[in-house]
Formats: structure tokens, sequence, C-alpha cells
């Protein structure tokens, strides 16, 4: 006769599996913007796989059967791989505890779109100064925040943790410590955006170098929405349809290497964790550079222009 043996694998749900991930992630101190995403994911999750279903039910067919069902129901690649990606994350994390046997997953193949950015026109009219005698306070403030996006290429949650006392006028520099991988950047500022800081704090009326730099109508700290809803509205005002804070990151990005910046430093100024991620950025900006190219058509520089007769 065969001994019992306890397989606790058909011991553990769905639902259990994914608060044992978010255990994982607090244990593991990761942000709380990426707890609750993963929190949000799981939700949504639970609308196609049944909360008490025992992880040990988890095969590739299953998995191949949640692709389709994106497939069918969502219509953009990116969105469907970032839940796949979430997914696939949960089950290796499942995976190396025992509780799923071992199967191959993929994300599906997408085509590679360039990253559209502000344009010459509009920069010239986001970057244009209001008038400082007539304009509200969140006006030249939206107007102080697009000069440092643009001129820094930071991230919008950065952005938002920059303290009056992280900017060294004296050197030049600003220390972003809030970051995505969480390393300290200083990124060096030009004399430009330095007038302009200079003149803003005056307007700032902070009392403390330990207020935020950038605030909202009442001197507090940004959030998220708030942040985002100044500058749509900015932007629309200024008759540029355009939004969206990170697009000021990827018109750095591709300004910088328009103008003949050094790619290895562009890394460091954005902050990436390696120099991969930077040279998909100037991936995606093929089409733009192309235009580049034509302008500057090397063959034409250095060829002859003697008339060569045939014999």
């Amino acid at each position: 006769m065969k001994r019992l043996k306890l397989d606790d694998k058909t011991w553990l749900t769905f639902e259990e599996g994914c608060d044992m991930y978010l255990d994982s992630c607090r244990q593991r101190n990761l942000r709380e913007g990426t707890i609750e995403h993963y929190r949000q994911i799981f939700h949504k999750f639970s609308n196609y796989f049944d909360p008490d279903m025992p992880v040990s039910d988890f095969n590739e067919s299953i998995y191949n059967e949640f692709v389709l069902h994106l497939q069918k129901t969502m219509h953009n690649d990116i969105s469907i791989n970032t839940n796949l990606r979430d997914l696939i994350t949960l089950l290796h994390f499942l995976m190396d505890r025992g509780y799923v046997d071992v199967f191959k997953m993929k994300s599906i193949k997408t085509d590679q779109h360039p990253i559209e950015t502000y344009t010459e026109e509009e920069l010239q009219k986001l970057l244009k100064k209001p008038n400082i005698r007539c304009c509200k306070f969140i006006e030249y403030e939206c107007w102080v925040m697009t000069n440092f996006l643009f001129c820094t290429g930071v991230r919008q949650r950065s952005l938002m943790h920059i303290k009056i006392k992280d900017v060294d006028l004296n050197n030049h520099v600003v220390h972003i410590n809030v970051t995505k991988n969480r390393k300290t950047l200083i990124i060096p500022l030009n004399q430009t955006i330095i007038g302009i800081l200079k003149e803003f704090l005056k307007y700032r009326q902070y009392t403390s170098a330990e207020d935020w730099l950038f605030c909202n109508v009442y001197g507090k700290q940004l959030v998220k929405e708030t942040c985002y809803h100044m500058l749509c509205c900015y932007n629309h005002a200024r008759g540029v349809q355009k939004t969206g804070i990170h697009r000021y990151r990827h018109t750095f990005a591709k300004q910088w290497i328009l103008s003949g910046g050094n790619v290895v430093v562009l890394s460091r100024l954005l902050g990436h964790s390696s120099l991969s991620i930077t040279q998909n950025y100037i991936h995606l900006l093929v089409s733009d550079l192309s235009e580049q190219v034509e302008e500057i058509n090397l063959l034409d520089k250095f060829a002859e222009r003697k008339a060569i007769k045939m014999r």
C-alpha cells in the first residue's frame, strides 16, 4: 500500500497565489505603485480565471487559451503583452515554489512603431514664456515645468518628488532622488534652465528647502492626476493637442540624438540601467533620422565632381 503524501500544490487557489505574490512584493520592498499595479491586474485576471481554481491546474494549454482570449478582447498588442508579462511573472513565481509545473510561456510578437514626439513647431508654442504680469501662477509654473522636462528628460514621478534643496544652482545640477531603478541621478543644468529656475523660486513662495519644487495651487506636493491635468490644459491652451508628460522624455532623447549628442551620456542622463535601452530609443527614432541622412549626404560630400568619359 502506498503511503499518503501531502500535495501542497492542490491546496493553493489562484486567489491565494496572487496574494502570496503581493506579500512577496512587500517583502522585497517594491514601490506601492508597483504593488498596486499587480493588485489591479490580478483582479482583472480573476474575471477570466476562477479565483478558487487550483494553481496546479495551470498548463501550457490554459495559458495559450488565455492568449487567444486577450487577442479577441483587446486590440492593442502592447496592452496584451503587458497582461501576459504580468501573468508570466506570477506563474514563474509559483513555479519556483513548486505550486505549478514548469512549462514555456511566450508573449506575442508585436510591430515596433516610431515614438511620437513633440514637433519643433509645437515646442516653440509650449516653450514660449507667458506674460508674467497677467498670467496665473499655475500657467507660469506649467511653463517652467515644460522647460524643465524638455531640458532634463526626467520621468513624471521623479519630477513630483524634487525638493527645493535638490536644486543646486551654484553647481548647476539637480539631484533626482526618486527614480525608477532607485538609483540617484545628478543631472547637469544649462544656463537657460538655471535662469528660469532662479526666477521661478522668487514666485514659488516656499518657506523651507524641504518644500517641493513644483506644487499645486496651495503649495502642496503634486499628485499624478493633478500634474497630468495641469500640463494637459496648458498644452491645449497653447494650441497643442498632443499631451503626455513622458512624451517630453522621448522628445529630449530625440533632439539629443539629432543634435549629435553622445549616446553614452544620454543613457546616463536618462538613468537607463543599460545602454541597450537607450539604443532602443534610437531604433524607434530611425524614421525621424532618415531626413537627416538625406540632408547630410556623406557620399555627395566626398565624391569627386569630375565627369568621366567612357572609352
